[in-house]
């Protein structure tokens, strides 16, 4: 299997597209601030699953794993500081923050799978 056959990858990809979506109408002071900040967090989190299964290693695709759910938690409180600053609405806050609680969810699911393997 491809990683990209991967669930979780596909909609952390989604999630990807969706915070820079967002992201185009924070203030332009920004840019490089938390705009710049919670993208390299979103990308990171494909990228990590994408990595640790291109290891071959149960071991690092469970380490790459985790690095890939603490991404996802910074984006999460990434989201949530653009919301408290209002660069968000509460309902695209409310959207993001559902995505993420997902594939929190099939991450864990995924590593905990791949341990009981080992």
């Amino acid at each position: 299997m491809k990683y990209s056959e991967l669930i979780v990858w596909q909609k952390s990809m989604n999630l990807v597209e969706a915070i820079y979506k967002t992201t185009e109408a924070f203030p332009g002071e920004e840019r490089f601030g938390l705009t710049s900040q919670i993208r390299r967090a979103a990308v990171s989190i494909p990228s990590n699953i994408a990595e640790g299964h291109g290891r071959k290693s149960t071991a690092s695709f469970i380490n790459f794993l985790s690095i890939a759910f603490g991404s996802l938690m910074e984006v999460e409180t990434q989201i949530q500081i653009s919301a408290r600053l209002n660069f968000l609405s509460g309902d695209k806050a409310t959207s993001l923050l559902s995505q993420t609680d997902e594939i929190g969810k099939m991450i864990s699911g995924l590593k905990k799978s791949l341990a009981e393997k080992q």
